[in-house]
């Protein structure tokens, strides 16, 4: 019998209550995006798959049902579409600032974790890339 532990991968713990927070996340958005250091990857898109977990601020008023009391999803996937056909970048680092960047423009999202993963690298992977986590000053 063995004593190793199995790692588990925990979900993330970014909803709250008590900190009135709300998680908006987007999970597996695969776009075609120009990036790359080598040769053979400039002109060439490649697929990346975009994970973003939001910590957004709630103030406590009713929703009223309206999308403008919310940090929208949709706004927030339609822009890092933009950011993915914005032209090269070198590196998968960079293109996860600019999201995370993009995303801390609304001050209601106190943080932003990216995960940007090229899919096409290796033949032996599923992915590689970078995660990051940035923070909007306090308010």
């Amino acid at each position: 019998m063995s004593n190793r532990k199995t790692s588990v991968i925990e979900p993330l713990r970014i909803a709250d209550a008590r900190a009135a927070l709300r998680h908006v996340f987007v999970r597996d958005l695969v776009l075609a995006a120009n990036i790359g250091v080598h040769p053979h990857e400039h002109g060439a898109p490649q697929r990346v798959c975009i994970n973003l977990d939001l910590a957004v601020r709630e103030d406590g008023r009713p929703l009223g049902d309206q999308l403008d009391n919310v940090v929208c999803y949709e706004t927030i996937v339609v822009r890092v579409r933009s950011i993915a056909r914005d032209g090269h970048v070198n590196l998968v680092e960079t293109l996860a600032e600019r999201v995370a960047s993009l995303c801390l423009q609304d001050p209601r999202v106190v943080s932003a974790r990216v995960r940007i993963e090229k899919l096409d690298v290796f033949e032996d992977t599923h992915s590689v890339g970078v995660e990051i986590e940035r923070f909007n000053p306090l308010p």
